[in-house]
């Protein structure tokens, strides 16, 4: 997912190089891109890191990217879904080799984040490529052996846009699971096609007497949505963390 980083965002580090080891698709327009940097801190989950394009002629572009998981074996995931008209975008989920090297810095960002140390339940809400930094933390969560519980409810187009798909699928990790389409719904899904609304958060989100860390990621609109219906809710407006793209 590419982001826009905040004034006063925490980011460690300085640029290294990081060469690309594997690519593997998650949608039509998505893909997830491993590198190897030189030497990285590690992260959070939740946290960002930029990515900087030199070409040959000395041009540069630099995009903000979420990581799509933990530090494995040194190694740090990017999920990138392709924009139109994004010359970023577009070159990492479209042209660039494994074995080519990028510059990565970070990472970025110290408040939308989650420690496996925290306790108190978690309600994560995505829109589509939303998902990315969303999806970090759950990981996380599996790999540090949490049982926090957490749960999930997932915004998408189509089910052909659902971003790691097979894992969402899952339920063994323990994460409640809820996919809501906003404009082709699969048969038997029992919801019409619509965007997210208050009562899809009631019924599948907690309740604000669980008094739960609350995280949404996507499209602004979607994002300024879901955040005022939880707030309509009764959900402590200090609980509810919001990245928003586009």
């Amino acid at each position: 997912m590419a982001r826009t980083a905040l004034p006063g965002g925490l980011v460690t580090g300085l640029w290294q190089r990081a060469r690309l080891v594997e690519r593997r698709p998650e949608t039509a327009t998505a893909v997830t891109l491993v590198f190897r940097p030189e030497n990285w801190p590690g992260h959070l989950a939740g946290q960002h890191a930029d990515i900087r394009l030199t070409a040959d002629d000395g041009y540069t572009a630099v995009r903000s990217f979420s990581m799509a998981a933990p530090v494995r074996d040194g190694l740090v995931e990017f999920t990138v879904q392709r924009v139109n008209d994004g010359e970023v975008s577009t070159y990492l989920c479209d042209d660039l080799p494994v074995g080519a090297d990028v510059e990565l810095k970070g990472p970025i960002g110290g408040w939308f984040i989650w420690r496996e140390t925290e306790t108190r339940p978690v309600l994560l809400v995505a829109g589509g490529s939303g998902i990315v930094p969303l999806q970090a933390m759950i990981r996380q969560r599996r790999e540090s052996g949490s049982d926090v519980p957490f749960r999930l409810i997932y915004s998408v187009r189509t089910s052909a846009d659902i971003i790691y798909r097979d894992e969402l699928r899952d339920a063994a990790d323990g994460v409640e699971t809820t996919i809501l389409y906003t404009r082709t719904a699969p048969a038997g899904s029992g919801r019409p096609p619509a965007r997210i609304s208050l009562a899809d958060l009631k019924e599948h989100g907690w309740t604000p007497g669980f008094d739960p860390a609350c995280f949404i990621c996507g499209p602004t609109g979607f994002v300024e949505t879901a955040a005022k219906a939880l707030v309509a809710m009764g959900h402590n407006s200090h609980r509810i963390k919001t990245e928003r793209f586009g």
